[in-house]
């Protein structure tokens, strides 16, 4: 070869560029499939899953932060909460449980199957949430609380881990979104919900707050029941649909990142998942996330009465914020798919959260600080699906898949630790300390996506290169920035 064809060839390969790699789809082993017949079955299995999975988590949101308007309806009183960090360790105990038990609860989920798990979880906590209808004292309800955590544990990561198996990585984080904004959305009107239950205070000698737990128990347990007979399981174990959907759906899978066939658990394999630097820092993603999404969730009613609201009007104020909340989301979900980009539009929605906490904190009129509230939401909403989004989009195998997933959500589960404490009693109604602990978190988020981003890109680059192996063990793997 001459020297100039030499140069020609390296001038071309030069001008092919790393991003460009990272926007290309991998190749289509799918191809041979009737795009119609892609796109019904495809959208055949979002109407089978996500509706249910979002309700279900709905609930369990639901039943787990419902401690706020319960407080706000009567129980502050009956239980004298108002006492020293009473409402705060009730709140936070449940989140310990919660926390341990993630990775136990993805396992289980492979061996029991995707029916017989939520099933149980569902069941049992929908019996806990029934059981705080008739604590007499906090310390009951902590306990309570603590059954809820252990049946809670396995819930979400569950639910992550099954739908990020159905969908090509593009694919993932608009579905991730809309399963967790419809939760959003329907868990924005259980406050609406609580009052209309307060009103049945007195009747059959229940308080209102035991009202609210009583009901929504009832109904937690009732949709444990249609969870056996209509919960959607892994694509290589659906039923819902016939074999060519099934290949069609595995064949995607494999052909995007490779890892359509489920590999077997092994502790070798376990610790080696769990001895990734990058797992960590997802987790810490995922924590910073969950901390202004939980201290929304349990201190939202409180602050809101703080700041002179009636306890009517209290309850009715937080369904707009988690309205627009829901709607960022989509927004940011879809915008973040289109560009096929994850940490830019992360650190916008981290900016917009530490304006709205700043903003509650330190304003002077309560609408001002009200506005606030919806920009923390709204920051915070958003990133929750798309750190998950951005850790499925990033690995490969079903093990690693299932002990990341789960260690990030039990990160989650310390973000609600830390949501129930930095928001202290004493600090009541402004919260400044809790506000700028979290503010803190949002800069640490930060200060991590630029890191990983630089990481990903290198490894990209060096891939492209030749100067490195196949990235996650898949020759076409490329990261997602």
């Amino acid at each position: 070869m001459s020297s100039s064809d030499s140069k020609h060839n390296s001038k071309h390969s030069s001008d092919v560029r790393v991003e460009d790699i990272e926007k290309i789809d991998a190749p289509a082993l799918d191809a041979h499939y009737d795009p119609a017949f892609v796109r019904k079955t495809i959208r055949l299995i979002d109407w089978r899953m996500l509706p249910l999975l979002g309700l279900l988590y709905s609930v369990a949101l639901i039943d787990r932060v419902n401690l706020g308007a319960a407080r706000t309806a009567g129980m502050e009183k009956d239980l004298k909460l108002n006492i020293g960090e009473r409402y705060s360790i009730a709140s936070m105990i449940y989140f310990i449980p919660y926390t341990l038990l993630q990775i136990p609860g993805n396992i289980a989920l492979r061996i029991l199957g995707a029916r017989t798990f939520l099933t149980i979880c569902v069941v049992g906590w929908g019996i806990a949430q029934l059981g705080m209808t008739f604590v007499t004292t906090w310390g009951y309800l902590s306990l309570c609380r603590v059954f809820l955590g252990v049946f809670e544990a396995g819930f979400f990561p569950s639910l992550v881990f099954i739908i990020t198996t159905w969908y090509k990585r593009y694919e993932v984080q608009k579905r991730l979104a809309l399963f967790y904004l419809s939760s959003i959305v329907i868990t924005s009107f259980s406050s609406i919900l609580a009052f209309a239950l307060t009103l049945l205070r007195g009747k059959a000698g229940l308080n209102g707050w035991q009202w609210i737990f009583l009901l929504e128990g009832v109904v937690t347990i009732a949709l444990g029941v249609l969870t056996w007979f209509f919960i959607p399981d892994f694509p290589d174990k659906s039923t819902f649909l016939n074999e060519e959907q099934r290949r069609m759906v595995l064949d995607r899978v494999e052909a995007d990142r490779g890892d359509s066939i489920p590999d077997k658990m092994t502790w070798e394999k376990l610790w080696k998942h769990l001895s990734d630097p990058l797992l960590w820092a997802f987790a810490l993603m995922f924590l910073a996330s969950t901390v202004p999404a939980y201290a929304i969730g349990f201190f939202v009613t409180i602050i809101l009465k703080g700041m002179g609201y009636t306890e009517t009007l209290a309850l009715i104020l937080t369904a707009p914020p988690g309205i627009f909340a829901a709607m960022s989301c989509f927004f940011f979900a879809w915008l973040s798919d289109k560009t096929r980009s994850r940490a830019l539009w992360m650190v916008v929605q981290n900016l917009i959260c530490i304006a709205g906490l700043a903003i509650a904190a330190y304003a002077k009129s309560n609408p001002l600080r009200y506005f606030g509230l919806f920009l923390v939401n709204a920051g915070a909403t958003g990133c929750v699906p798309a750190v998950l989004a951005y850790s499925a989009n990033n690995i490969t195998s079903h093990t690693k898949r299932s002990v990341q997933t789960a260690a990030i959500i039990a990160s989650g589960g310390i973000g609600g630790i830390m949501a129930t404490t930095v928001f202290r009693q004493k600090d009541f109604p402004r919260y400044v300390n809790g506000m700028w602990a979290t503010i803190g978190l949002q800069l640490l988020m930060i200060i991590l996506l630029g890191m990983t981003t630089m990481i990903f890109k290198r490894r990209n680059r060096l891939r492209r290169e030749g100067k490195l192996g196949p990235l996650e063990g898949q020759p076409d793997f490329y990261y997602t920035i």
